[in-house]
Order: C-alpha cells, then sequence, then structure tokens
C-alpha cells in the first residue's frame, strides 16, 4: 500500500499511479493541456507543475508516480507563477477571438486564463497568420489558435492509428498539418476533435450554430450504426441534435468514435423523413390517416390468412429496430398470424455463423468482451475489414498491434495494411484452400488432443491441403503460408475475427468448418463482425424462422409448448422460410402478403430486378420504415415510424451485451409517426388480438418473462453496464448433435476460377453503412458517391487514371463509377458497394442461395469493365 498527502488530504493506494491520477481521485483538480486521459502522458505543457517537499524543483504531476510517505502541494504560490508564466507564453502567438471563436465556453485555455491570468503580457511578437481551412468537409482548421500540445497527433497517431497528421517546423512557428498537404484525407473520425482542448480543429457541421451553453439537455445512448454499440451522448437543444459527443471512460468505446457515429445522426432530420401512411390508389402511393391504414392492413392480412393460411404470409425484421420492436414483432408473425416465415438480414451471415459455431462449442461462444482482442497474444482475422465494418473494435486490433501483438489477415483489407505482421491476399475465390492448408499444416505442429470428441473426429476427416496446392491455386508461396503456421502455432490467447465475406460464399459451410476448426486447434475466441446495430438483438428476439426468444430451437417441442402457453397459442411447429425463400416464395406466389419492418430489401438483396419484380408479384405488401426508400415504393400500404432518436428501447451488440437505447428528441413523433411495436400492437388489436403495452417497459418486461435468457432484465441493469452474457437467465444446453456436419469433399477445397477472369465483389467502405447514411448530408460531404475500386495493375492495362468512369457490366446488370486505384487489391477482383441509390452493386449481382446456410453467394461474380470514353479497353471473363 502507497500513502500519499495532497494538499493535506492523506490518499491510501493500491498501486504507483501518477500524481495527476491520486490527485483526481481524491477529486482536487489540476490544470492540464497537454494530458487527456485517452492519450499517454507526454508532460509538454507544464500547466499541471506541482511542488513536492523534498524536491528542489517543480515536477510534472502528469509524468510523476506517487511514492510512499510523499507530500504534494498543487497550488502554491510557486506553483501559480509558474502556471501563469506557461500561460503568457502561449498567449504570446494565440489569437483573441473568444467570442467568434466556436470553442468559447468549453476551451481549456479560455478556462485557465479566466483562473490564473495573466491580464497583460510581457512579451511582445507578431501573430501567427494562418487561413482557416475549410480543405476537409466536415473539419474545419484554425491553426492560429493552436497550441502545440500535440494532443491531435498523438491521437491520430497512437491511438487511431491513421497518422493523418503530423507537427510542422518549429518554435512559434508550429503547426499541426496533414503529412499529404491539404486535406486531411483521413478516416474523418472526429477523434481529434475530442482531445482539441483549444478551437484550433473544429466540426464545419457546428460552426457559427449555437454556443455550449444553449445546449438543455444531454441523453446518453447508443450508436445506430454498427454492431459494436458505443456509448456517445446527443446534446440537444429545443427539439434537434446539435452535436453528438462520446462519453468519456464509459461503454466499450471509452471516449472514442468513428465517423459514422459521431457526423451520421443527422439523418433522423432529413427533409425526406415519411410523416403520414401511404395506401396505394389506382397504382399510385396516396396520403391516409392512421385509422384508414390499420384498417385496411388488418382486413387484408386477416382475409389472406383466411383464404390461405398463416403459412402465406412472411415478415422481414430489422436491425435497426430495437430489442423490443422486434420481438412485438415476431411475436404478431407467430401467436396472431401464426406464421414462423420470419427473418432479416442478420440472416445473411451472422445468425447462421453464430448457430455453426454454437452447434460446435455451445451457446455463447461468440459472446466475447471486445477489449479482449487487445489483450489475445494473437489474432486472426478473415471475411472483411474490421476497421471499416466495425472501426471501434478494429482499433482494438490496430492497439493490439501497435503492443507486437501478431495480427495475420486472410483476405484484402487496406486499413491493416501497416498493422498485420503477416497478410495473404489470395486469388478471388481460394481464400477456403488458405484456410483449408492452415488447418492441415497447424494440425502438423499443434496435434489433437487425443480425445474421442465428435469435433475433434470431424477435424481428422477434412482433407489435407498442401502447401504446394495451396500455393498453386492461391497465388500465396508456401513460405508465406508456412510462416502465418509458424505465427498461429505459438498463440495460446488468439482471437479469431470473422467477417461475413467468409460465410457470404460459394463455399461459405466449408469455411465455417475450417474456422471452427482453426478455433479449436489454436484455443481461440471468436468474434463475429456486425455491420448492423441489432443483429444479435434479431437472433435472441426469435426472428428467425426456427428459433424462438432467448435462442430457443423451435423444433423443441417443450419450448414451443412453453412460448405458446404463455399467450395461449399454438406456435407452428414446422420451420418457416429465410429471407432468401421469402422473396423466392413471393416470386412463386407461395408467399402472399409480406409485412417489412425497416428494412430496405429491394436493395440490400442480391439482383435488384429479381427481388423487385418478387415483390411486385405479391397480393399485398406493408412497409413500415422512416424514409421512402425502394421498398416503400413498391408498397400496398407505407407506414412511418420513429427513428433511434426518437424512441425507447435496446441494443444487443455483437459482445451480447444488452444497452438502453434512450429518447434524445420528441422529432417525427410530432407529425404523428410511431414506434415499430405500437404500430403492431395496433393492428394486432384490430385483428382481435390484444397487446396492452403502454411503453417499450413494458416490453422488456414481457421478454424478462418469456425468455429464460433474460430473467429479470431492466433497463437500469443496462444503464449499470454490465448486462452482459449470460445476464441472470439460462443459456440454451449444449445437447445439439454435431453429426449432420457435412465433411466438404477434397475438389471442393482446391476449386479455382479461371485465371482470365475478372470478377465483381462487395466494397464496405468506412463512410457509409446499408442506405441509412446516404441520408447523412454530413457523411455523403466526406463520400458523395460509390466508386469501382481495382488494382492499380489492372488500371494500368486498360489505361484507367484514378477518377475515370468506368462501366461495370455482368449479366445481371451495368453500373457506371468513378475508378479507385488500389495498389493491394488483388488483379482479379473489382469491388462496388452497396449504399448508394441506383448504383449499388447488388444491381450486378444475380440471384444466388446457398444450399445450406440459406446466404446469398456474394464471393464474386463475373464480370467486364470498360473505360467509358471514345477509347475502349476491356477486360472480360
Amino acid at each position: 500500500m502507497i500513502t500519499v498527502t495532497i494538499n493535506g488530504k492523506k490518499l491510501t493506494l493500491e498501486k504507483p499511479v501518477t500524481i495527476l491520477d491520486a490527485a483526481r481521485k481524491a477529486g482536487i483538480h489540476i490544470p492540464t493541456l497537454c494530458h487527456h486521459e485517452i492519450l499517454e502522458a507526454f508532460g509538454g505543457c507544464r500547466l499541471c507543475l506541482v511542488e513536492i517537499e523534498k524536491m528542489p524543483r517543480l515536477q510534472t504531476s502528469c509524468t510523476m508516480n506517487v511514492t510512499d510517505g510523499m507530500v504534494v502541494w498543487t497550488e502554491t504560490e510557486k506553483v501559480v507563477e509558474a502556471r501563469k508564466a506557461m500561460l503568457e507564453f502561449l498567449l504570446i502567438n494565440h489569437a483573441l477571438d473568444c467570442p467568434y471563436c466556436d470553442k468559447a465556453g468549453e476551451c481549456d485555455l479560455q478556462d485557465l486564463v479566466m483562473k490564473y491570468g495573466p491580464a497583460a503580457g510581457r512579451f511582445a511578437e507578431g501573430k501567427r497568420k494562418h487561413p482557416e481551412s475549410y480543405d476537409d468537409p466536415i473539419i474545419v482548421r484554425n491553426m492560429e489558435r493552436c497550441i502545440s500540445c500535440t494532443r491531435c497527433v498523438r491521437m491520430c497517431e497512437r491511438v487511431q492509428g491513421a497518422s493523418a497528421i503530423s507537427m510542422v517546423n518549429r518554435t512559434s512557428k508550429t503547426f499541426v498539418e496533414p503529412f499529404s498537404g491539404g486535406r486531411y484525407n483521413c478516416e474523418y473520425c472526429g477523434n481529434c476533435l475530442t482531445v482539441c482542448p483549444v478551437g484550433a480543429i473544429m466540426s464545419r457541421l457546428h460552426k457559427h450554430t449555437y454556443r455550449p451553453w444553449y445546449i438543455e439537455k444531454e441523453v446518453n445512448t447508443v450508436c445506430s450504426y454498427c454492431g459494436v454499440g458505443c456509448s456517445l451522448t446527443a446534446q440537444v437543444r429545443g427539439d434537434s441534435i446539435v452535436r453528438v459527443v462520446p462519453e468519456m471512460e464509459k461503454g466499450l468505446n471509452k471516449g472514442l468514435l468513428c465517423n459514422r457515429g459521431r457526423f451520421g445522426y443527422d439523418y433522423v432530420t432529413s427533409p425526406q423523413r415519411l410523416k403520414t401512411p401511404l395506401i396505394r390508389r389506382n397504382g399510385e402511393l396516396q396520403q391516409a390517416t392512421w385509422s384508414e391504414a390499420f384498417s385496411y392492413i388488418a382486413r387484408k392480412l386477416k382475409e389472406i390468412k383466411e383464404k390461405e393460411g398463416g403459412n402465406a404470409i412472411a415478415g422481414i425484421a430489422s436491425a435497426r429496430c430495437t430489442n423490443e420492436d422486434n420481438y412485438v414483432f415476431q411475436k404478431f408473425m407467430r401467436v396472431v398470424l401464426g406464421s414462423n416465415n420470419i427473418d432479416s438480414v442478420a440472416g445473411f451471415a451472422f445468425a447462421p455463423a453464430q448457430r455453426f459455431f454454437e452447434t460446435i462449442f455451445g451457446q455463447g461462444v461468440t459472446a466475447n468482451p471486445i477489449h479482449g482482442i487487445s489483450r489475445s497474444d494473437g489474432i486472426f482475422i478473415t471475411g472483411a475489414d474490421p476497421t471499416a465494418v466495425n472501426p471501434i473494435l478494429g482499433l482494438q486490433v490496430r492497439g493490439a498491434s501497435r503492443k507486437r501483438v501478431p495480427v495475420v489477415t486472410l483476405g484484402h483489407m487496406p486499413g491493416l495494411v501497416r498493422f498485420a505482421a503477416q497478410r495473404l491476399v489470395p486469388r478471388p475465390f481460394t481464400d477456403t484452400t488458405v484456410l483449408a492448408a492452415l488447418v492441415t499444416e497447424l494440425m502438423k505442429k499443434r496435434p489433437l488432443s487425443g480425445e474421442k470428441s465428435a469435433f475433434e473426429e470431424i477435424i481428422r476427416k477434412i482433407p489435407a491441403v498442401s502447401l504446394r496446392d495451396a500455393e498453386e491455386r492461391s497465388g500465396i508461396t508456401a513460405g508465406e503460408i508456412s510462416g502465418c503456421v509458424d505465427t498461429l502455432s505459438v498463440m495460446t490467447n488468439p482471437s479469431l475475427i470473422i467477417g461475413r465475406d467468409s460465410i457470404q460464399s460459394s463455399r461459405g459451410q466449408e469455411n465455417l468448418l475450417l474456422l471452427a476448426a482453426l478455433t479449436y486447434l489454436l484455443n481461440g475466441r471468436i468474434y463475429l463482425l456486425s455491420e448492423l446495430p441489432n443483429e444479435q438483438g434479431l437472433v435472441d428476439m426469435g426472428c428467425l424462422p426456427d428459433m424462438l426468444p432467448g435462442g430457443r430451437p423451435l423444433a423443441v417441442e417443450s419450448f414451443r409448448n412453453r412460448y405458446g402457453e404463455f399467450f395461449n397459442a399454438e406456435i407452428p411447429a414446422a420451420p418457416g422460410l429465410s429471407l432468401m425463400e421469402i422473396i423466392e416464395g413471393a416470386k412463386t406466389g407461395k408467399i402472399k402478403a409480406l409485412y417489412i419492418m425497416g428494412e430496405n430489401v429491394a436493395f440490400n438483396v442480391p439482383d435488384t430486378a429479381f427481388v423487385k419484380e418478387a415483390l411486385s408479384g405479391l397480393e399485398f405488401l406493408v412497409v413500415q420504415d422512416i424514409f421512402l426508400n425502394e421498398t416503400a415504393r413498391l408498397a400496398d400500404v407505407v407506414l412511418p415510424t420513429l427513428a433511434w432518436s426518437e424512441k425507447e428501447g435496446s441494443y444487443t451488440n455483437l459482445e451480447r451485451r444488452m444497452q438502453h437505447v434512450r429518447k434524445a428528441v420528441e422529432g417525427a413523433r410530432s407529425s404523428g409517426s410511431m414506434e415499430d411495436w405500437r404500430i403492431i400492437a395496433e393492428i394486432s388489436r384490430m385483428l382481435g388480438a390484444e397487446m396492452k403495452y403502454n411503453e417499450a417497459g413494458d416490453i422488456l418486461a414481457e421478454i424478462a418473462k418469456v425468455s429464460p435468457l433474460h430473467k429479470g432484465i431492466t433497463y437500469e441493469d443496462m444503464d449499470a453496464g454490465e448486462f452482459l452474457w449470460p445476464y441472470k437467465g439460462e443459456p440454451l444446453r449444449h445437447d445439439v448433435s454435431i453429426g449432420g456436419i457435412e465433411i466438404p469433399e477434397a475438389g471442393s477445397l482446391l476449386e479455382i476460377p479461371e485465371k482470365a477472369a475478372l470478377y465483381v465483389g462487395i466494397e464496405r467502405p468506412l463512410f457509409h453503412s446499408a442506405t441509412q447514411s446516404r441520408s447523412s448530408s454530413a457523411l455523403n460531404s466526406i463520400l458523395p458517391e460509390p466508386y469501382v475500386r481495382m488494382s492499380r495493375t489492372l488500371a494500368q492495362r486498360m489505361s484507367i487514371a484514378g477518377g475515370d468512369p468506368v462501366a461495370v457490366s455482368t449479366s445481371a446488370g451495368t453500373v457506371e463509377l468513378p475508378a479507385l486505384l488500389d495498389p493491394d487489391m488483388p488483379e482479379g477482383m473489382v469491388l462496388v458497394a452497396n449504399n448508394f441509390a441506383d448504383r449499388g452493386v447488388f444491381r450486378v449481382m444475380s440471384w444466388k442461395m446457398h444450399a445450406v446456410t440459406k446466404s446469398p453467394v456474394l464471393d464474386g461474380m463475373e464480370t467486364t469493365l470498360r473505360k467509358i470514353d471514345r477509347k475502349t479497353a476491356e477486360v472480360s471473363g
């Protein structure tokens, strides 16, 4: 134990900490400018100087640890004079424009000058002149206000890992500048804004729009973009969110945000928001009252159920809706309409992958804390770039790499090029071959234990793939693969991070088996990347065709009966259709009515033309959403709902952490829009099935009773930040047979496409997420249009320069996009995103469903490129 005295106050500490930290624990304020909780100690500003008895000079409290018996004074005359002197130096060149500066009212320098002075300076020097920079779309820079604390540079380099900016010049001429000069061209996370103590780096979104003291309330909530579930604070004035900031030292993001979470919230105030219900009359969607819409929906659903049966009706839930919304929706489908035909885009990758791993290792195997990644002794990543899909999780990977933890990547991952110890970028369609070779070679270095377990028997039956075969097919040398095996073989506590590209593949089932084998051999932890905020919630709430709330299989009669008894209804025993099967059913006439809650399937499902044709052939289509998107335009009835910031509820992140989503503003509620669950409850009432909910808390209370996994769940538990797996409930006992897992044939692990072919795959851009972000003017200012990512070699062969318009054509269609050249792209593949209207990659993807996983097959489609000019150059498959 260490005893230290600060300003006469005795403290007892269990371990050494800095004087600054000890003082803060005691409630004693020591001023700083260069120090920040997220950053390492720097000791540059000298504002945190303190006087320590028996030491001749003042010491920086942010760098010196306490020792037993130390006596510290933080506000002596000597200390105060030193602080005044440092502030006087800073003010020599600092712009005196506080009434104009947007930082006024929350500026650290302003507060310190108010407390310590000086009222006048003794030094005279010409003020620095730097024009205010508007080169960046969402950041404004004013280097006349920079105090050279280096917070922004250290944040960018040592935490974010972008290394986009640095300190330029020396002495009074020092300022912050991008390495490239001009525009930042960075990840635009905005974390430099968080740490800047003055007005040198500010958000353009808020310039001259408000003062900090105008903020009327702050609402702590959860981000609505990806499955990490970052904590953030919505700052509200009137009925508008004026700014989103991170919660310092809270949540799993610990004060960090990505560009989507920090700047992308403005979609909720888009003028394109739906305001009234719409009903199709004479072929056109026309405004209607809620009463008219509810009556029409209830009548049509009743007619179709009575005539065709519940199996003729299907529902698609949403990963952007809350747990409460999705729970009520699946209850509506099963109890009121008598149909298990319910699924969501979580069924495309996240749900089948989780089910596969849980079948082998038990329920909860993917429920691993994100901070565990940085504590691993090795990381293996495949299927997606985590720095783009789940940026804050990606920072854990970068942070581990900086600690010299080996990171091995399989696939194209631009955000980890500088951080991966070993990078395997195979030819298109050959990642399965490389995985099989890794498993084959790893078994030689880490043999199976000899247990007679069922899964060990399966691993033994996996066909071996030699290094020579893997090199011949993938283009990765035997030495590179062998080197990765050497790296993996010495790991004792590794993390395996898996993205959806590994599952949405023609060999998705083989990939899952090989990744499970790799996990078993390495004794690793699995992390499933999640592109949307509530994919795990969809699984846990039972929005799957064969699962009930709490992850209980529909096929188990006791679970089915328990659920049915609770609601005094008979739950159909037969599993329903997956999302892809629902679309096929709509095309063939098997599905007559489809209810879609918060999902744009006409855009987010491959083969846009096929999906639109299928939806157009339905007898009845209901869509509830916040925008009149591609799917809503095809509907018979459209219902306006509330956005993330306008309602209460909860999300479940990829760790299986449940978090409280709080209402920040009334928003569209004032124009009549309703919560998704309230709409469903009203339609249920009109169909004779009363759902007595007054608020989201009533639904949560019912979930706590119905789901064995969520016993006793409350929002108070979530607010405490500790509502993690296995919650207070009962995980499913692992008694599922794995005998049905199919062993791949050797040939399926060695298939390879023609080397001359060119394929188009899916790009997952950092600055956009599905179609929600395209309604954010802030995110559109960073990336206003899509692009086709291609290798420099391919571009040179076709005489294509960066930005040149290119036509990407397949048998399903053509999109025209500007070229983006990437030196790390494999030559046989080009990538196109699916975030922009009329130019998404799914317009040129054909309809193909994996027979086992029921996922769309999206690992690439043969394509032709054409430079759009008078001269045509082609590379065809």
